[in-house]
């Protein structure tokens, strides 16, 4: 089908399109992978804002944003996160920026079992965990996966904490110290929750009680010391074998970074600074050693995104700086992005596009994002925000609906021959036979393109609607690494110049990196 132009020209998709975001779907081993190298290489090059999502950990896609970041001017702006390789990557905080401290609770319970049952459970380790955020944040305490595994496990001495800071500052509390101290407790009227408490903490929520004094966060902890143990423990059940994960070896100091720990030279980034300071950021999550703390820190990092989108839209880049910050977009390609999707990526994709933010998502059917999700209808919420589709080989058949059922009919003309002879039996008439020959013109309304169509499209092929749906059939170049002298040979020589790049970063702060404008983003 591709000979049925006879001159190819290059395609470019508007600039201005790509807040619309993208969606790029193909089976495995047709050129999805390189098509994701094409756009961020173009992306680098602009000096955009570039954040590359690799699940799996695509060596090649890896080489290639350090590659183009170098090829730039760019390496002094390039982050490397990696779950797979702690030693080297850069560290990050999955729930320590936020815009509502509700926004943590959110992205912890997003990763226990909902639905049926579950989720009285779900919504008890949101309250639960969300008065304990509130506390930390109070006392001004920055919330980490390994505080909250600390505290979960035994929160009295939070709510210790807490509680003494507030009376500390609440003016019905004055001389609260004298009184808590002459205060006696008989255990045997107390309930059996109360019981295994504390005696200083048993002593203050009694304080509390008498002298009806009322604080929100207070009240929201004291609710979950009420709770009997062993029934406390029912509840939360799902809570300590994800914060366990998320806390279990080297993978502990890298999202719950010490930022107290000078002996450490890996760079602890965020996301404000990174659209700030325009950086390039690649993010291994290593999907296949451990997917559920891949899953749990990608669904985490959208979450933080969509957060930072909301105060970009609201301020703008360079919010709290003292120099002014260059506009720049923010490119997000997410590679197998059905293993990262959560509701967290849904309001990424539905309004963060006027805070400059352009999603191009890859994946191989959308049979997995709906089967990721768990619901029909969040699944085409999603894919009616990609207001552009790039469809490469395919093997599912509702897979190539998505493009094809969206394309209208088209009148198909054919032209048929028609050609007959006739034997003459008249013996007056010298003719001995009488022919005759006509062309017929048939029409018929057929489909602009079947789902056949894309099932048997070459390596590097793909059927696109963009640029205000309208369709393209593409032919793409595949990058070659095999004589590009800027491609690292191995891991180890990208090891050595991050390891050596994060001391220099350390001593020598950050520099700016090359600018190259573009009027489009060429196929």
């Amino acid at each position: 089908m591709h000979g049925v132009e006879p001159d190819e020209r290059e395609v470019y998709l508007p600039l201005a399109e790509r807040v619309g975001h993208m969606v790029v779907v193909g089976t495995t081993r047709t050129g999805k992978s390189r098509f994701l190298e094409l756009l961020v290489a173009q992306d680098i090059r602009r000096g955009e804002t570039v954040i590359v999502f690799d699940p799996k950990g695509d060596a090649d896609v890896f080489r290639r944003v350090y590659a183009e970041a170098k090829r730039a001017g760019r390496l002094a702006q390039f982050h490397f996160f990696h779950l797979g390789y702690p030693q080297y990557s850069a560290r990050y905080n999955p729930i320590g920026d936020f815009a509502r401290i509700t926004e943590v609770a959110t992205r912890i319970a997003n990763n226990m079992p909902s639905g049926g049952d579950a989720e009285s459970f779900k919504q008890f380790v949101w309250k639960y965990v969300n008065g304990l955020v509130r506390a930390m944040v109070a006392l001004g305490r920055k919330p980490s996966y390994r505080a909250l595994h600390r505290y979960a496990e035994n929160f009295e001495p939070l709510i210790l904490d807490y509680l003494m800071h507030w009376l500390d500052r609440e003016p019905q509390a004055a001389g609260w110290r004298a009184e808590v101290a002459g205060i006696e407790i008989d255990n045997t009227r107390l309930d059996k929750a109360l019981k295994s408490r504390g005696g200083e903490l048993v002593k203050l929520l009694d304080y509390v009680k008498r002298k009806q004094l009322y604080d929100s966060t207070a009240s929201a902890l004291a609710s979950v010391v009420t709770y009997e143990n062993s029934y406390f423990q029912k509840l939360v059940a799902s809570l300590y074998p994800f914060l366990e994960k998320v806390t279990t070896g080297e993978i502990a100091d890298l999202v719950s970074p010490d930022y107290e720990n000078l002996d450490d030279p890996r760079p602890v980034f965020d996301w404000m600074t990174i659209l700030n300071n325009g950086g390039i950021v690649y993010v291994g999550l290593d999907s296949l050693e451990d997917p559920a703390v891949a899953t749990a820190v990608g669904n985490a990092m959208f979450a933080d995104l969509t957060s930072v989108a909301g105060k970009v839209y609201k301020h703008g880049l360079g919010y709290g700086q003292v120099e002014a910050v260059r506009p720049r977009r923010l490119a997000i390609h997410a590679d197998e992005f059905n293993d990262l999707i959560g509701d967290e990526f849904i309001p990424m994709v539905n309004k963060a596009g006027g805070a400059g933010y352009q999603v191009t998502a890859y994946t191989q059917t959308w049979a997995d994002v709906e089967a990721r999700i768990g619901n029909r209808a969040k699944a085409e919420q999603i894919e009616g925000n990609f207001n552009s589709r790039v469809f490469l080989r395919v093997v599912n058949e509702k897979t190539a609906e998505i493009i094809t059922r969206k394309l209208h009919e088209v009148r198909l003309t054919t032209l048929i021959a028609a050609s007959s002879a006739t034997d003459t039996n008249d013996p007056s008439d010298f003719a001995e036979f009488a022919s005759r020959n006509e062309d017929r013109i048939a029409s018929e309304r057929v489909p602009m393109l079947t789902p056949a169509d894309l099932v048997n499209l070459p390596k590097g092929q793909a059927f696109a609607l963009i640029d205000g749906g309208q369709l393209y059939k593409l032919r793409m170049p595949l990058p070659d690494s095999a004589s590009d002298p800027t491609l690292p040979k191995d891991f180890a020589e990208m090891a050595r110049d991050m390891l050596q790049r994060y001391r220099t970063h350390q001593d020598h702060g950050t520099a700016s990196g090359l600018t190259v404008e573009g009027k489009g983003s060429g196929f």
